[in-house]
């Protein structure tokens, strides 16, 4: 296979894959805007649409992500990225077309499997196509690129829906997709990697993974609606999983990426960011309208401050993490955010002002330690696992996020005093504290400043010696 780094369409063909994969956030929040006019038109539950729309989008974009790095890695990231456009793209026409609520949950559905299979095959185009001395400023660069999609979301959202009504959330996506697809076309598709392996795709493992995460989110919903059996039935299927992985000459997910510190360091901390993150993004605007009669305008506010925070760092972050090492960087971003943690679990609560400063460090925390992470945990892997890998990575982020939202509800009851809201929002910050320091024990466990060497070079000059 010809080397992609020294490949002159390589660029062309990140582009075009990173633009595609900023459609996942973005879609992922973008259809809030438009779920109370989903509603009205189809006259359904507005509780029961949104789980439909939501949920089904989430469980297949969370669950598809390691299956789909790990069929990259197999049959080129390049391809991948192309099936990944087009389910999207079927599942922006379907929903677009939409005649009933059902239609809309297949076009989720398939959004959501393409969205899946974008991500993981976009950092592993990065792995490959990137020199390690390059890798952090882009990784940056794509945090930052994927945070201020989500962001703008709802902003997007909410214009469409006010202009062009609820179908053009799901028509927005053309656009885009038409852009990206005429890159990959005028980039073309690189050769497929050597496999290294003849044997049959593991379809029991994903059939047990997929089952597995699946019931486990649908446990752990974000209206606090926990279903402990569920949650039961997904970790059982674990299990098996598990097993089965050990034991298949070519698993989905192959456990002996945790045995290199640098990988499972780094997949660990983005993974406990993201638990403190998304919480966050659930509980401020509870808090903020009870106790201070917030708007959503003015909420949005202070959630957009940390989300922007996010986007300046991350690309800085990145650079740095090339200069000095990801271990500095990340221990930085983590003492960053502790403190503004811990600045909402002093606070009294007395004023909204009172919130703007801590979400913005923790917004540059999170800024500054995911960039690194990532770098550190993609760079430990071989270039033909960057795809099993990157799933791995993705999916741990997602699950993160979900096991900090059921947490959250849990824990958090705004319907009580004001007491009572305040002691509350103080045992939240207290589980995120908890989580952020085992980040910044994963953060000092990520390698400092060392002389980039991939495990290619390490693998050639092995075979050189002998």
């Amino acid at each position: 296979m010809p080397d992609q780094a020294t490949d002159p369409k390589a660029g062309m063909r990140l582009v075009a894959a990173g633009l595609a994969a900023t459609l996942m956030p973005l879609n992922s929040t973008m259809i809030a805007v438009a779920l109370p006019d989903i509603s009205d038109e189809f006259h359904r539950d507005p509780a029961l649409v949104t789980q439909g729309l939501v949920t089904s989008y989430l469980i297949a974009a969370v669950v598809l992500q390691s299956p789909a790095g790990k069929l990259g890695d197999r049959i080129g990231h390049a391809r991948m990225v192309m099936a990944g456009q087009l389910l999207v793209a079927i599942g922006a026409l379907v929903g677009f077309l939409a005649t009933g609520v059902w239609m809309l949950i297949v076009a989720r559905i398939l959004m959501g499997a393409g969205s899946a299979t974008l991500v993981p095959s976009t950092m592993a185009l990065m792995r490959h196509a990137l020199p390690p001395e390059r890798r952090g400023r882009a990784f940056g660069l794509f945090g930052a690129t994927m945070a201020l999609s989500a962001a703008l979301g709802p902003v997007v959202g909410g214009e469409l829906v006010e202009w062009f009504e609820w179908p053009s959330v799901f028509a927005a996506n053309l656009p885009v997709l038409a852009i990206s697809v005429g890159l990959s076309v005028l980039a073309g598709t690189p050769a497929v990697p050597e496999r290294g392996s003849e044997a049959r795709y593991d379809w029991v493992g994903t059939a047990l993974l997929a089952g597995g995460l699946s019931a486990i989110i649908l446990g752990l919903r974000p209206d606090g609606g926990h279903l402990a059996v569920l949650v039961a039935i997904g970790v059982a299927l674990l299990v098996p999983f598990v097993l089965w992985e050990r034991r298949v000459p070519d698993p989905v997910i192959a456990f002996s990426l945790f045995r290199s510190v640098p990988f499972a360091a780094g997949a660990f901390l983005i993974a406990l960011q993201n638990l403190a993150m998304y919480a966050l993004i659930f509980e401020l605007p509870l808090v903020a309208g009870d106790l201070f009669d917030l708007d959503a305008r003015e909420t949005g506010r202070l959630l957009v401050s940390m989300m922007l925070a996010m986007v300046v760092v991350s690309p800085v972050a990145g650079r740095l993490a090339d200069r000095v090492g990801p271990k500095a960087v990340a221990i930085a971003g983590s003492v960053v955010g502790l403190l503004g943690v811990a600045d909402l679990a002093r606070i009294d609560l007395t004023s909204s002002d009172q919130l703007r400063i801590p979400m913005i460090l923790l917004g540059i925390g999170l800024g500054l330690t995911s960039p690194p992470a990532q770098t550190a945990s993609m760079n430990a892997v071989e270039p033909a696992l960057a795809g099993m890998a990157a799933g791995v990575s993705s999916t741990m982020r997602y699950l993160g996020g979900i096991v900090g939202v059921a947490v959250m509800s849990l824990l958090l009851d705004v319907g009580g005093s004001r007491s009572d809201v305040v002691s509350e929002h103080r045992s939240l910050m207290a589980v995120f504290i908890g989580a952020l320091v085992a980040g910044l024990v994963c953060a000092v466990l990520l390698p400092g400043r060392q002389r980039h060497t991939d495990p290619e070079e390490l693998a050639q000059t092995a075979r050189t010696v002998e």
